[in-house]
């Protein structure tokens, strides 16, 4: 049973990861003629969506209801938002600021939240949660809302235009998305191959048994090296680099991206369940997929934004 289950995520760890490298090439070219980001939206509406709803079921075990009919399609605008609001702040001789793709996000947010507020006022009655349910509507569109948003905003970062003439050192390009990934998954690939053959000493035993300290070294050490394989060894010298350069990049978002996984560990335990969902076989639900890259994504938009102006 535990060789299917192996080979089952095996499985479809490689299709998502083929799915994302396609989508990620067609984007990275403009195929189409398409602006960049537009080919990954795809990915994140269903995400949006698969997670939103993954985050209902875990939170409503305790006949807590939610309004999934605002918190779907909000969710799915939040990071939807901040390319768009790319777009409208590029200019042909300008360079977008990161903080106004981001700041779309924010005012889209905060109109969800309003509408939550307005759906509780007019459906009001005694004693009815009203405020436990706004706290974990909001809760759900701050975790997962704003996080998709911070990664689309960190394949937009560096932009002087949104066209096909975006050359040179300057413009970051796909990059800043793509370490944050290859950051995070790598700290996650070297924590379960070193914790599940060598692992003995259990981090947070009540919270996630299977974690060790040994399995955290051993992520650090692949998210060092995976910032120092996509920022140094594969990009041309002289190139933009993050906040502190590659060293400080791995160590920070590695860290982001252990505590994003906890977070999540957090949530289910919390909700007494094993896995948020099945909808991707062996590797889970979908919160299971991206748990790790929640909160790495805006500390890596955090590092870009403050040191791409920086030579590394």
């Amino acid at each position: 049973m535990n060789g299917l289950s192996a080979s089952s995520r095996t499985v479809v760890a490689a299709l998502v990861a083929a799915t994302f490298a396609l989508l990620a090439w067609a984007d990275a070219r403009g195929i189409g003629g398409a602006m960049p980001a537009w080919w990954l939206l795809p990915i994140v509406v269903l995400l949006a969506i698969g997670g939103v709803g993954e985050l209902i079921r875990l939170m409503t075990s305790d006949d807590l209801f939610l309004p999934a009919w605002i918190l779907r399609p909000a969710a799915v605008a939040i990071p939807i938002a901040a390319a768009f609001g790319a777009e409208a702040f590029a200019a042909a001789h300008s360079r977008a600021s990161p903080a106004a793709a981001i700041g779309w996000a924010g005012a889209t947010f905060m109109a969800a939240v309003l509408i939550l507020f307005v759906d509780e006022i007019a459906a009001y009655r005694s004693r009815a949660r009203s405020l436990e349910r706004l706290s974990v509507s909001v809760f759900i569109l701050a975790y997962l809302g704003l996080p998709l948003a911070f990664m689309v905003s960190l394949r937009l970062i560096c932009l002087e235009n949104l066209g096909p003439e975006q050359k040179g050192l300057a413009h970051l390009g796909i990059v800043p998305l793509l370490s944050m990934i290859a950051v995070v998954k790598g700290g996650d690939t070297a924590a379960y191959l070193v914790g599940s053959t060598v692992g003995r000493h259990r981090m947070t035993p009540l919270l996630s048994p299977g974690k060790t300290w040994e399995g955290a070294a051993a992520s650090l050490v692949g998210a060092l090296a995976a910032a120092w394989l996509l920022l140094v060894a594969a990009r041309p010298a002289g190139s933009l680099q993050p906040w502190g350069g590659w060293l400080a990049y791995g160590l920070i978002v590695g860290i982001a991206g252990m505590v994003g996984d906890l977070a999540e560990s957090l949530l289910k335990r919390e909700a007494g369940a094993k896995d948020s969902g099945g909808s991707l076989g062996g590797l889970g639900g979908v919160l299971d997929l991206v748990d790790s890259m929640l909160l790495a994504a805006p500390v890596a938009w955090l590092l870009w934004a403050a040191g791409r102006s920086f030579p590394g």
